[in-house]
């Protein structure tokens, strides 16, 4: 059996380069995923010794896009996505059409042709998934309202390029590189195609999807076999995003995406969640490692002065423009800052857009080792600006009026109406999240007639509950401002039903510095924190799991127990 195996090689080199790469870079407190894309350089074709095969690492690569993006589409419902639609469409297009005119404007600077530079802008216009959500996890808030916001956001980027690579090769000729074959369709009829794939292959996942999907997924769990259960759960990811790539020209993430959303339907989706990550995760590390492969370091030395533009439209740049827009619509600082550095650089579409360029004759040879040579920087310092968040909003808040006029600005949902009853002022319940638990949560107290305030991060979802009667208030709960909105010095209870374990410290200091003598029930997804939080607080910790034991082994007992 020959043991010279491209694929076997590129795993082999590629995992355990990543290993040892990664665990230094954690070891001198820098991401693990510098490590990994630093493996990807020394394996990679512009850098002496062992070569591996940079094709097979691509595709092996976009199994790894597939598998995550199937992840969070398993946690993120329809619901999610509509409830983010009114600032994660205007605000990705804007801020897509902010960042192309930077970028844009930088390559007609440069002397390039139009077609290039339109190229060449659009690929700097849009975030990389995988980044993203690789660090909306690691810091905790991909299941919180803004991580929601950040996810509806690229969402919404990945529809966009679809309709950039199938439209960029009619228009190849009239932007100055190779024409559309002959007998090619116009514009306007492939644009209509397009859409009409886009709509049909949604309208198919949600109609019909949501009910086969689920359905499928039970009778192979009815079978008892847990490898089954796995394989159907990577089958789903792997084959959907083919056959919608195939059959609709829909992006391999993008279906993906969807799978995971039409899966979310199952009962058992928390279960398909949990046996796809180990390879979720061996995947991503290789989407870095191939990434790495691409940059040739030799561009740093060439042309550093545009390699330090091309980084500066998109980390300062696209931020800038995505933080004003969240803004613009009235959303915290915070929330802000933290979807601004969400979409601080570049990825796997950037690299599609620009090889298509490059065969379309548009893109000159340049610009893909200086998108290359962003993309690497700009993924590398990413974990950095996540870090830099909680700082920057401080010192901002000390040394900026503007900023502090941003958190004291007037805001009718953001304080209770002067009509508010009194009984909703004194003695009441705070419940902090209007999601799947504080809904029900919710129904419960007004079962009870125990009146309740509602402090949500979602100004739509105020505005509904505002206008169906019930008392609520808009922003996150973790600044003071907000539960003294929602009356915290006066209450009896406060209920955080959000999974935001990194604020709800800060909530708890905050009712127990306006209110020492109130209650607190909070809710956990993770025993190690649930333990943490029953120690360094006196509130009340659910954890899901152990709560739905206990229901299910009362239910047992009460069927199992002899008759008295």
């Amino acid at each position: 059996m020959p043991h010279s195996v491209s694929l076997i090689n590129t795993v082999a080199a590629g995992l355990g380069l990543a290993l040892v790469l990664g665990f230094l870079a954690a070891r001198l407190r820098l991401p693990a995923l510098v490590g990994y894309l630093l493996a990807g350089v020394i394996i990679g074709p512009f850098t002496p010794g062992f070569v591996a095969d940079a094709s097979i690492a691509a595709q092996l690569a976009e199994i790894g896009v597939m598998l995550l993006m199937f992840g969070v589409g398993l946690h993120f419902s329809l619901d999610d996505l509509l409830a983010v639609r009114k600032i994660a469409l205007p605000g990705a297009i804007v801020q897509m059409a902010v960042a192309t005119l930077l970028g844009g404007g930088l390559a007609a600077w440069w002397g390039w042709s139009l077609g290039g530079a339109l190229v060449f802008g659009l690929a700097l216009s849009v975030a990389s998934t995988v980044v993203l959500l690789r660090a909306l996890e690691s810091l905790g808030l991909l299941d919180s309202f803004t991580g929601r916001i950040a996810v509806g956001w690229l969402v919404v980027e990945d529809l966009a390029m679809v309709l950039v690579l199938v439209l960029l090769p009619p228009l190849a000729g009239v932007l100055g590189g190779q024409g559309a074959a002959a007998g090619a369709a116009p514009v306007w009829q492939t644009l209509g195609l397009t859409l009409l794939q886009v709509g049909g292959f949604v309208t198919l996942m949600l109609v019909v999807g949501r009910r086969v999907f689920p359905w499928i997924l039970w009778q192979v769990t009815r079978t008892g076999s847990r490898e089954l259960f796995t394989l159907c759960v990577v089958a789903a990811a792997v084959s959907i995003a083919f056959a919608s790539a195939a059959l609709f020209g829909v992006s391999f993430a993008l279906g993906a995406f969807f799978a995971g959303m039409v899966m979310r339907e199952s009962e058992f989706s928390h279960r398909a969640a949990q046996e796809s990550l180990p390879l979720r995760d061996a995947f991503a590390v290789l989407f870095f490692v191939s990434v790495g492969m691409l940059f040739d370091p030799w561009v740093l030395i060439e042309r550093p002065l545009q390699v330090l533009a091309v980084v500066g439209v998109i980390v300062a740049g696209k931020s800038v423009a995505a933080c004003a827009l969240v803004l613009l619509f009235r959303y915290p600082l915070g929330t802000a800052l933290t979807v601004s550095a969400s979409l601080a650089q570049i990825g796997e579409f950037s690299f599609i857009l620009a090889g298509l360029g490059a065969a379309l004759g548009l893109l000159p040879a340049e610009g893909q080792s200086l998108l290359l040579a962003g993309a690497l920087i700009s993924i590398a310092i990413n974990p950095l600006l996540f870090t830099l968040i909680g700082p920057l909003q401080k010192w901002l808040s000390v040394r900026s009026s503007f900023a502090r006029g941003l958190a004291s600005r007037d805001d009718p949902l953001a304080e209770l109406p002067v009509s508010t009853e009194a009984r909703y002022l004194s003695r009441q319940v705070v419940l902090v999240g209007y999601g799947r638990v504080g809904r029900r949560i919710a129904a419960a107290l007004a079962a009870h007639d125990i009146p309740f305030v509602v402090a949500e991060q979602n100004r739509e979802l105020v505005e509904k509950l505002r206008a169906e009667g019930m008392a609520a208030v808009w922003g996150d709960a973790a600044e003071a401002a907000v539960l003294i909105q929602a009356h915290i010095a006066r209450a009896r209870v406060l209920v955080v039903a959000t999974a935001d374990a990194i604020n709800v410290r800060q909530m708890i200091r905050t009712a127990h510095t306006l209110n020492p003598s109130i209650e607190t029930v909070i809710r956990s997804h993770n025993e190690d924190e649930a333990r943490l939080l029953t120690q360094e607080t006196s509130a009340t910790v659910f954890l899901g799991e152990q709560e739905l034991a206990q229901a299910m082994a009362q239910a047992v007992v009460h069927r199992a127990a002899p008759a008295a």
